[in-house]
């Protein structure tokens, strides 16, 4: 954290605290991280050395479990706002599926502390593009997933190129387009209480551009036909 005041303290003048910053933020990040895998053989941190966007930092990691042999491999947000407790539903859900979604947007899935405008914002984008590429899934753009190795060999990670929040749609619409069985689970997304969100108009505008032009170019009904081989479905939790 940053401070500044005057040297010479006059009416005018006070103790004025800064936000800490995006850079030290990230350091303190990378501080915290190398030192848990210091202590704990389970845990490796991959530095990034340069800002390539979300979805090259996931392909990333995605390569590296699968060279090491992993068989699944969950995404998760780190900031709290995926719940660790929840994380048995989507690896049960995976035991008869290849992709398991966490969905805030299915019967049993809510979001707490978020104003109306982001939830608009993230139901309406999430309908467009089950409109526009005739996908069955109620939250295509959540972060919270559990992939099967064998559904990320499959998709072609090589030629994905989106980068921000339609970096999710893209690969559960390459995961259904390779027949692959999707479902999604029910969870509990918490807006994070520390640092900022990376939502910003330059990742919307992507995520429009880019399910507009898949939409259009027909790639979306080819998606749309393979859902009944994939066996899209919504696990609905018991009363």
């Amino acid at each position: 954290m940053s401070a500044s005041r005057s040297l010479e303290p006059s009416a005018n003048s006070a103790l004025k605290a800064v936000s800490p910053s995006a850079a030290f933020e990230r350091t303190l990040a990378r501080v915290i991280a190398d030192k848990l895998a210091a202590g704990d053989s389970h845990v490796h941190v991959l530095h990034r050395t340069q800002k390539a966007g979300l979805g090259a930092a996931y392909i990333a990691g995605f390569r590296w479990a699968l060279a090491q042999g992993y068989d699944v491999l969950v995404e998760m947000d780190a900031d709290g706002s995926h719940q660790p407790e929840e994380l048995p539903l989507l690896l049960d859900a995976l035991e008869h599926a290849d992709l398991v979604l966490g969905s805030r947007w299915v019967a049993g899935g809510t979001v707490r502390n978020w104003p109306k405008s982001r939830e608009l914002l993230s139901r309406g984008g999430n309908t467009y593009a089950r409109l526009m590429l005739g996908i069955g899934l109620k939250d295509a753009t959540g972060g919270y997933r559990a992939y099967r190795a064998t559904t990320l060999r499959a998709i072609a990670l090589d030629e994905v190129e989106s980068q921000g929040y339609c970096f999710q749609i893209d690969l559960a619409m390459r995961a259904i387009r390779a027949g692959l069985r999707v479902v999604e689970v029910p969870i509990t997304f918490v807006e994070r209480v520390h640092g900022t969100s990376k939502m910003s108009r330059a990742i919307v505008l992507e995520a429009l551009w880019r399910v507009t032009v898949w939409g259009l170019t027909g790639r979306g009904r080819r998606f749309h036909r393979r859902q009944h081989s994939a066996g899209l479905r919504e696990i609905v939790p018991p009363d």
